[in-house]
């Protein structure tokens, strides 16, 4: 390691007057810590979920109902395109903090480099197909023929303008695995703030700008995550951030062998992960479908209030990664069952205080969407009363499921999870549909999630998955 690079990991080690470095999570008292870095992260998906919904609302007031239906099927198609740059992100992000932990500048910034690197080039040759495939694909999933045309607009410029987003994306993850939660959080700030703005913008027009219909909706999201990326690339070279590359440094964005082994093992399986989950997701809806327009509306519904249920898991569950991954490349493994039980304790608190105030408040929440005498407003309040202890089993298996991964165990996590979602929880509602009717599609959900929290709890205590790390 050169002499300036040995002199950035002291800097990095120590801050002015001996004071821990900022970033460093290795350090402190572990519930505090794991607070003030998880409680950003929090906002950002809050934010992120809230600004889709407005941008929902924006299409579906000022373009109808297929303009609606467009983004729903292109939304579909574009998230089966980036789940798998969002496992290679999450690799990149354990490997980062390893390497921060340890005070590997030099590494850090391979990693980073080749994390992005990689995520940015595959973006782009995925764009460039998916330009050229997007009818193709749009027929694949039976899109209505009055949403194709809006809907082929929408995902072609979304297509193009894909890379945008999975750079922000990686900037994002790779911060966080370097400490920094608080900038990916301003950052996406201004993206939902210029998205809002822009979003109605640029579907109407207005005096010199030109009414671009649905395709204004995309360029509107386009712009603002290209925003956001700047601001983000902005505040690393204006703070002389661990993740800054310059000069001979810039060579890292081509993917070095070693990295990207790492990235591409970990980080394919942790997107299959991703594409299980999806893919159950779609069963389901089409089970509910099944048992009436009511119990879809129902359940459409409920969706909506568990996607803020799950924001504490997925918050916490990644801070709890970032904090290991450092915890080990500092050689310090003895913090790391203090860390994960303070994780599962942490986010079992927030997740069952949201899941008590859902379930008492269902009626008024759940008629935001469905409207107070809606005749699915009783399958609702059922269905909740039923499904959302699902997601505090959930809250466990993530927190352990995170410090796992920061070790490289990322097969028997995946394995355990095709499990839960297919033998246990689809097996339940064949098994016991002839009885039970309907209801086994709602009771299949805890069932589910309590198959997936055994298994993960036997594995996490009995495994070898702490072999991965030295392996590696």
């Amino acid at each position: 390691m050169s002499e300036a690079v040995s002199m950035e990991a002291e800097a990095l080690a120590e801050g002015t007057h001996g004071k821990t470095q900022r970033g460093d999570l290795t350090q402190g008292p572990i519930l505090r810590t794991l607070l003030l870095f998880s409680i950003p992260m929090l906002l950002s998906n809050v934010l992120q979920t809230l600004n889709g919904s407005i941008n929902t609302i924006w299409v579906g007031r000022l373009l109808g109902e297929s303009a609606l239906a467009a983004t729903a099927n292109a939304n579909i198609v574009m998230f089966l395109v980036i789940a798998a740059t969002i496992g290679l992100g999450m690799a990149t992000t354990v490997r980062v903090g390893q390497h921060f932990g340890a005070r590997d500048i030099e590494a850090l910034r391979a990693t980073f480099g080749t994390g992005l690197g990689l995520c940015v080039a595959l973006s782009a040759v995925t764009g460039a197909l998916g330009w050229y495939f997007s009818p193709a694909l749009l027929d694949a999933l039976g899109t209505p023929k009055a949403s194709v045309h809006e809907a082929l607009a929408y995902l072609r410029v979304i297509f193009v303008t894909v890379p945008f987003g999975v750079m922000s994306m990686i900037i994002s993850m790779a911060l966080r695995g370097a400490g920094d939660s608080k900038t990916p959080l301003y950052a996406m700030i201004l993206t939902v703030m210029l998205d809002i703005v822009l979003n109605p913008l640029l579907i109407m027009g207005l005096g010199p700008v030109p009414s671009l219909g649905i395709a204004g909706s995309a360029m509107a999201t386009a712009f603002a995550n290209f925003s956001g990326t700047m601001f983000q690339i902005r505040q690393i070279y204006r703070k002389d951030l661990p993740l800054r590359l310059r000069g001979a440094e810039l060579r890292y964005v081509i993917p070095r062998s070693e990295e990207l082994k790492y990235i591409v093992t970990k980080g394919v399986p942790m997107g299959a992960q991703m594409l299980l989950f999806s893919s159950a997701g779609v069963i389901m809806i089409g089970l509910v479908n099944r048992e009436g327009l009511n119990a879809a509306a129902a359940y459409g519904a409920s969706l909506q209030l568990w996607n803020y249920l799950q924001m504490p898991a997925f918050a916490v569950g990644s801070a709890v990664s970032a904090m290991v991954a450092q915890t080990l490349g500092a050689g310090n493994h003895a913090r790391v069952g203090a860390v994960t039980r303070v994780g599962v304790l942490s986010n079992l608190a927030m997740t069952t205080t949201l899941a008590a105030i859902i379930v008492l408040a269902d009626h008024p929440l759940l008629a935001l969407f469905l409207g107070g005498n809606s005749p699915a407003m009783p399958i609702a309040e059922r269905i909740q009363l039923i499904c959302t202890c699902a997601y505090l089993f959930m809250s466990v298996t993530m927190i352990l499921s995170g410090t796992m991964r920061a070790y490289g165990a990322v097969v028997a996590p995946l394995i355990i999870m095709a499990i839960a979602l297919y033998p246990a929880r689809l097996g339940f509602y064949y098994a016991l549909y002839p009885q039970m009717g309907g209801d086994a599609v709602w009771w299949a959900f805890p069932v589910g999630g309590i198959a997936s929290m055994l298994l993960t709890i036997a594995y996490y205590t009995k495994g070898n998955w702490r072999r991965a790390f030295a392996k590696d």
